[in-house]
């Protein structure tokens, strides 16, 4: 049971540190951050998600894959493809819809940010019982 809680809140440290690394006021800014390291290299880019590999690691220690890993590791791997996507479009191809483009003004609150840590260490915990 201990484990769990040390899993859970090591999972939570990382998940603040994701939250932090990609602060910005806007959608548009937060792509920016993420395209300062994928500009550098694109391993570097995933190297800055740690949380999703510590999910990994816990995956294969605990050898527990259930319904709240699965889901843990969908929304981790769908978050990392639909940046990778996103600075495509922005960055790369430079053709953003009229639709996105508007989107990527708005004004992101600053719990929007702590909804990863909301979210995952408790199905991380879950997902360990």
């Amino acid at each position: 049971m201990e484990i769990a809680y040390l899993l859970t809140a090591i999972l939570a440290i990382l998940e603040l540190f994701e939250a932090w690394m990609q602060k910005a006021p806007t959608l548009l800014g937060v792509m920016q951050r993420l395209y300062k390291w994928y500009e550098k290299s694109i391993f570097l880019f995933f190297l800055m998600h740690p949380a999703f590999y510590f999910v990994l690691f816990v995956v294969l220690a605990t050898d527990r894959l259930n319904a709240y890993m699965i889901i843990i590791l969908s929304l981790k791997i769908f978050d990392l493809f639909y940046k990778i996507e996103l600075i495509k479009k922005i960055f790369l191809q430079k053709t953003v819809p009229q639709e996105l483009a508007a989107m990527l003004e708005w004004q992101l609150p600053s719990w929007f940010f702590l909804t990863g840590v909301l979210l995952y260490p408790p199905l991380l915990f879950y997902g360990l019982q």
